[in-house]
């Protein structure tokens, strides 16, 4: 066995490529149980050390990749494994089940790195978006339903619209926190696809729908269960990739969000011609037909999912699974040498109450959980509305799910744009603002404007171009997961940021009123104003984090290099109230 040498100018690196470590939570060697499955933790002399990647040369995207990138070059990055005095604090704990793949002399090409990240990419993340679409379209097909005299044949209300969104968002919220925490307890793996079907029963059976009661009922159900399904796939998205790469993912994630509207506005065409068949009206068959197709792809979830990177191996995946050994000792390393906390609990280990109240009162996450309260209100009830107003401007059912298309392909476009920028360029809070400013000029327009006696392809027009507005949501949600620092908080911090952003599906929800109709004047100016007032938000979250890092740097620094090694060894703080972590923003 060897101890991994390197110099002390280890972190000074590490600063330099942004990047802050956490310790395991069992700091100290990793005991007889890890040597055991052969991990390699020591190395006897330097020269027997293989050489790491040049630090800065990572290229994240294939556009950045000049003449000068050479595939076959080291793409391993320096990290906490590679100094003697803290490797041993930064240990994976003992039952870690990726624990026989890890290896901190563990080296690869940026060559071997990007095929895996693509095949990564369709083996995993192409399917968490499947499972997204179907999500979406469960959750959000009602505004088809709409166009389809669904409010008149169950004799409802605008206000009993507003109602089911508001009970279905409360619901949803309410199980947030429960389904993450059953979630990291039995595995996403498991958890994920029993949503997916039980889900899918609710919303079958909404072609049973009888009135006021049923209507309502079915919203609550839906929303329980469906209620921690995207911090579910965010944790189980974290055990494959890093941090930078999961921002980006999240943005193909909820692309798949914008495409179920496509698909949902194609499927409403050919769905809602039913119609007269058995004498039911054409929103119960699709609800019953798209409930069915959940049912499907939750079916496939149980076969397709695997339990993490070292695990997918199984009579569904192949008797020698995806990644062969090879893959999957780079998964696992090039995860952990960026986020050593991601060792700290294995992935069948529940959150504890005291773990859990630890991660909620954690004060330094809750600016971002008051974007998420507030970041998407401004656009939300006009999105809502969308097919009940154009309906009300003179278009017919059909023609009001197709004009509903436009705006999400745009919505997409201008999403991934800014996803890959804020990446490109480091920068967080200036990329997610960006949505903000965008909708300010389109809600003064709603606000000054009679739109119930202008142009309708005009309204139209201008509503689109607010709801394509470039979204922060992939951002913001990859943004709680860096800050958090630990498992055990990124698990608890995914769903409150969740929790406050269907908080906020409630609010927005109760903004647009009956006596308000049809231009919705006194709503729009509400709207305007929160708008208006999330800049500031954005502005004064970036100030918290600046000064809390700095704050960070003045005790650090004034800590001799002894004194630092000391601290890590024997510090009783965690994750990111650790003086060694930086917050990003």
């Amino acid at each position: 066995m060897a101890t991994v040498i390197v110099n002390t100018s280890y972190r000074r690196a590490n600063d330099a490529a942004g990047f802050q470590p956490s310790p395991a939570s069992s700091s100290g060697d990793i005991g007889a149980d890890s040597k055991e499955k052969g991990v390699r933790t020591d190395v006897t002399a330097s020269e027997e050390i293989p050489p790491l990647g040049v630090a800065g040369e990572e290229k994240r995207f294939w556009f950045q990749r000049a003449k000068s990138y050479d595939p076959d070059a080291i793409a391993t990055q320096r990290s906490v494994y590679d100094d003697p005095e803290t490797a041993k604090e930064y240990m994976p704990r003992s039952d870690w089940e990726n624990l026989h793949r890890f290896n901190p002399l563990a080296r690869w090409t940026w060559s071997e790195e990007h095929r895996l990240i693509r095949k990564i990419d369709l083996r995993i993340c192409f399917f968490a978006c499947v499972m997204f679409l179907c999500l979406e379209l469960d959750r959000s097909n009602i505004q088809q339903a709409n166009t389809d005299s669904f409010l008149t044949d169950l004799g409802l209300t605008t206000n009993d619209y507003n109602l089911g969104n508001t009970v279905f968002k409360a619901s949803f919220l309410c199980a947030e926190l429960p389904s993450q925490l059953v979630s990291k307890w039995i595995g996403p793996d498991r958890w994920i696809p029993a949503q997916m079907i039980l889900w899918s029963f609710v919303a079958g059976a909404q072609y049973w729908l009888s009135g006021r009661t049923s209507f309502l009922t079915c919203r609550a159900l839906l929303g329980i269960l469906q209620g921690g399904f995207i911090p579910d796939v965010i944790l189980y998205l974290s055990y494959f990739y890093k941090h930078h790469e999961l921002s980006l993912r999240l943005s193909f994630f909820w692309t798949a969000l914008s495409l179920s509207d496509i698909l949902a506005g194609f499927l409403a065409f050919g769905l809602l011609h039913m119609r007269g068949v058995e004498g039911q009206s054409g929103w119960r068959w699709m609800f019953l037909i798209e409930g069915l197709l959940t049912l499907l792809v939750g079916i496939f979830a149980f076969l397709l999912m695997p339990a993490g990177p070292c695990q997918t191996a199984s009579w569904a995946r192949g008797r020698k699974g995806w990644f062969s050994a090879r893959e999957e000792e780079i998964i696992v390393n090039r995860v952990i040498r960026e986020d050593p906390s991601k060792g700290t609990m294995h992935n069948r280990q529940p959150v504890t109450p005291k773990l859990l109240w630890k991660s909620l009162k954690d004060f330094d996450l809750w600016p971002v959980y008051i974007i998420g309260l507030l970041f998407q209100t401004p656009m939300t009830p006009p999105q809502q509305y969308l097919t009940l107003s154009l309906r009300g401007l003179g278009f017919d059912t059909f023609q009001s799910n197709l004009l509903a298309i436009p705006w999400n392909v745009l919505h997409i476009i201008f999403m991934l744009i800014l996803s890959y920028s804020s990446e490109i360029f480091g920068e967080l809070t200036i990329h997610a603002v960006t949505g903000q400013i965008w909708a300010i000029p389109f809600l003064v327009w709603l606000v000054v404007t009679d739109t119930a006696h202008t142009n309708k392809w005009l309204v139209w027009a201008m509503i689109t171009l607010l709801l394509s507005y470039p979204n922060a949501h992939p951002i913001q949600v990859g943004w709680t997961s860096r800050n958090a620092n630990t498992v055990r908080s990124r698990t608890v911090s995914a769903a409150c940021y969740n929790m406050f952003v269907q908080a906020s599906g409630i609010i927005s929800s109760n903004i647009y009123r009956k006596d308000d109709a049809p231009n919705y004047h006194r709503g729009n100016t509400a709207l305007l104003g929160i708008c208006v007032g999330n800049v500031g938000i954005y502005f004064l979250t970036k100030v918290y984090y600046i000064w809390r890092n700095r704050s960070k740097e003045r005790k650090w620094n004034a800590m001799t290099v002894e004194q630092q090694l000391e601290y890590l060894a024997t510090t009783t703080d965690e994750g990111n109230k650790r003086l060694d972590f930086r917050f990003q923003h």
